[in-house]
């Protein structure tokens, strides 16, 4: 590559994701109760911040989401800038705004409207045909008009695209004839977009490119325009998967060069031979760090005594701040990238490996600075003593959470191996740790987590296989204790009413409730409603260890608000604590950074921590948006790589579960291997499908022809689609359908003849026509 060309590609990575402007859910949520109750008269956004009684900071936040929402179609702005509910001032009332979603493998969609967001009826998705979508993609903000479909149904035009949801997009480059061209990936144009005059550059058929689109294609993929950012390799290369990902979420490659002298500097005056004179020595105490196997940093341990009818528990968290000092490289690094990015074959760090997998990374047989939160704790679980020291400790131990998971299973086995005193120690953890998870779903916590996706790879990169990581009691032991610190440090901090951010999970809206109470019912569980954790947490283990686990599981986290970072001490549903903040990962969360430096102020005695409301909302934001890239960088490799793999596997057969279906096909889960597919209905034994919303089903009009939520399948893998990045199956056999029919010895309820009844229906229209 020539230096003239790698110049061309040096661009700044805050460029690569122009993301969509989140709002602050919370606060959007208060404005528009305000907005729509009978009281609200049309004021300006600085009356909205004095009702809502926030100060300066928080006016110039509602100003932000008040423009968003406006963005989005659920307020709008009158005369003089006065802000008003949608309807209730003169406007295009078939003018709707709404996030588009595009049907899996077709060229028609659907826009759920914004407004609906606000509560009231359940909300309608309208259906967008084909050549009516203006191009749209996913997760775009678009403006809709409704009309009378040809069947008589409302139908939906997109008028106007107001908002990408994206601008960058990988793909493949290719000639055709003498015009270069770029397939983008992900996206359901089969046409390509033009890339202009690429003389010069070091590009060859079947390379993967980054571009930037300048001009967006028509519903037909027409007219799409793009530039070369920059050459990524071959596609035959696996590891083009990483950076392909990489470069869509705007994954930093590596550190400026500033931030490692900073952290070489670092490395430089610290010295593991003595403990510091400022430390609480706890070096002399018995520690031991349990992670996964493959882990490289350490940032957690934990020490556990039992004394006179009461528990000490020790969590040991990794002194990060003493590494990174405020306002240096690498604090401004770290909050840029805001948290740590765990890919199938790397780690994208938010700080760098000279700290986070040396210096403050807790390894054993080495002197380690931490920040310890001790708790005392009597046998039914009060809390009689919390503490925070600044603290050095000496892990004795490092475990991983299979050898834990085998102790467990026989302790009279590993005694010889580690020692009477290890072993205890262990024992004394299990026994304390669930008694607190016990506790703790008892009083309402929910356990709703999806499995994590472990992917195997070879030398080179390729996928050999995937399996689920179980969530087994040794991960549950580390678990209840960092919650248990997490839930101390923020307690601590809110008795004194300091600003620090939150781990914020705000309750469900009651409408996501009433529908996940019908989806219940219709799949055969039988609930009054689910208005309660309880009653959530009843639906989840009554489904545990069944085909309907997975989907179920995935209905739950739908009907929830998500979790985010902010300074509102509004507590975490789920985990139904009223004082909570993220504090046990500072490695990999900038978060737990923040916290740690306001206990170090604290601990160093200044009364007065600087840290402001607007800051921290807008940290928080921030922290916020970065995790959710993060999670989704994660999630789009995964299914990436297992494509790659299924693609050697065409025409192969295994088991899966429908996981949900709509009215153009089916998701199934493989069974053996975590991968979702698609069905396309086209592709169902040949019938005539109707998609019934209750009960989350495909039935046709033969017999067995009823595809529902559960149903487990014999599948074939039919085509992989790199480009959509979509699996697609066939159905062989439905064994759910076949049993009820044949093997129950039952025979099957006749479904009613919809089409005979149509036919009465159109012969009584016919004579009152003549009559």
């Amino acid at each position: 590559m020539t230096e003239r060309w790698r110049d061309q590609l040096h661009f700044p990575v805050e460029l690569l994701y122009p993301a969509r402007m989140n709002i602050n859910q919370e606060l959007a949520d208060r404005i528009m109760r305000l907005v729509v109750s009978p009281e609200y008269r049309p004021c300006k956004p600085k009356q909205i911040a004095t009702d809502l009684k926030l100060n300066d900071d928080g006016y110039r936040e509602v100003r932000r989401v008040v423009k968003q929402l406006v963005n989005e179609g659920r307020l709008v702005y009158g005369s003089n800038h006065l802000v008003f509910s949608v309807g209730s001032v003169g406007g295009p009332s078939d003018s709707i705004r709404g996030t588009f979603r595009r049907a899996l493998g077709g060229s028609f969609g659907f826009v759920r409207p914004n407004h609906a967001e606000d509560g009231g009826d359940i909300p309608t998705d309208y259906f967008v045909p084909p050549g009516k979508t203006m191009g749209a993609l996913e997760g775009d903000l678009v403006e809709i008009k409704i009309q009378a479909g040809r069947r008589g149904d409302d139908e939906a035009v997109v008028t106007q695209v107001v908002q990408r949801a994206r601008r960058q997009f990988t793909g493949t480059f290719k000639m055709s004839g003498k015009s270069p061209v770029v397939f983008l990936d992900g996206v359901p144009y089969k046409k390509p977009v033009s890339v202009g005059d690429v003389r010069g550059m070091p590009l060859e058929n079947d390379d993967k490119v980054f571009v930037e689109l300048v001009e967006y294609p028509d519903d037909d993929g027409n007219g799409g325009e793009a530039v070369i950012l920059e050459r990524l390799g071959s596609s035959k290369n696996p590891a083009i998967d990483t950076l392909t990902i990489m470069r869509q979420y705007a994954l930093p490659d590596e550190f400026p060069e500033a931030v490692l002298n900073a952290s070489r500097e670092q490395s430089d005056q610290f010295s593991d031979d003595e403990v510091p004179a400022d430390r609480k020595d706890l070096t002399k105490l018995l520690t031991i760090t349990i992670d996964p196997f493959d882990a490289r940093d350490f940032d957690d341990a934990i020490s556990l005594e039992r004394e006179k009818g009461r528990w000490r528990l020790w969590v040991h968290i990794a002194d990060v701040s003493h590494f990174v000092p405020i306002g240096g490289a690498i604090d401004e690094e770290a909050r840029a990238r805001a948290t740590s990015v765990y890919l199938p074959d790397r780690v994208v760090p938010m700080i760098p490996e000279i700290i986070s997998n040396h210096l403050a990374s807790l390894q054993p047989d080495k002197m380690r600075l931490v920040k310890t939160v001790e708790i005392e704790m009597l046998d039914d679980l009060t809390v009689t003593h919390t503490e925070v020291h600044n603290a050095a400790i000496h892990s004795d131990l490092r475990l991983n959470y299979e050898q834990v998971d085998q102790y467990l299973a026989s302790p009279e086995k590993y005694v010889e191996k580690w020692g009477s005193e290890v072993c205890d120690l262990l024992g004394r953890m299990h026994q304390l740790a669930m008694q607190i998870r016990k506790s703790r779903f008892k009083g309402g916590s929910l356990s709703m987590d999806m499995p994590d996706i472990k992917l195997d790879l070879d030398r080179a990169g390729k996928v050999k296989g995937a399996r689920r990581v179980e969530h087994t009691e040794s991960h549950q032991i580390i678990e209840e204790f960092m919650l248990a610190a997490n839930q101390a440090v923020a307690a601590w901090l809110d008795d004194m009413k300091l600003n620090f951010l939150h781990r914020i999970h705000p309750p469900p809206e009651r409408r996501k409730l009433r529908q996940l109470t019908n989806f219940v019912k219709d799949i055969g569980i039988k609930i009054d409603s689910v208005e309660s954790r309880f009653e959530i947490q009843k639906v989840l283990d009554t489904v545990a260890g069944t085909p309907l686990e997975d989907a179920v599981n995935f209905a739950v986290l739908k009907s929830m608000n998500k979790a985010v970072y902010g300074p509102q001490p509004d507590g975490h549903y789920a985990l139904d604590m009223e004082h909570y903040c993220h504090f046990t990962s500072p490695i990999r969360r900038y978060p737990d950074l923040t916290v740690h430096r306001l206990v170090q102020k604290l601990l160093d005695g200044e009364k007065t921590p600087d840290d402001s409301f607007g800051m921290l909302l807008k940290l928080g934001h921030h922290c916020s948006d970065m995790e959710r890239n993060a999670q989704k960088a994660e999630r789009e490799l995964i299914e990436l790589k297992l494509l790659h793999f299924l693609s050697k596997h065409i025409g192969d057969t295994m088991e899966a579960v429908v996981s949900r279906a709509f009215a153009d096909g089916l998701n199934a889960r493989c069974v053996k291997l975590p991968v979702d597919g698609f069905i396309p209905v086209t592709s169902l034994p040949d019938d005539k499908y109707k998609f019934e919303r209750r009960g989350n089903m495909l039935v046709g009009f033969k017999e067995g022809n009823r595809y529902r939520l559960g149903d487990q399948l014999t599948v074939k893998i039919a085509k992989v689609d790199l480009q959509d990045r979509q699996l697609y199956l066939d159905v062989i056999k439905n064994h759910t359908a076949s049993n009820e029919v044949s093997g129950s010895g039952k025979k099957a309820k006749p479904k009613p003849n919809y089409k005979s009844k149509r036919k009465t229906e159109r012969r009584e229209k016919k004579k009152k026509r003549k009559r």
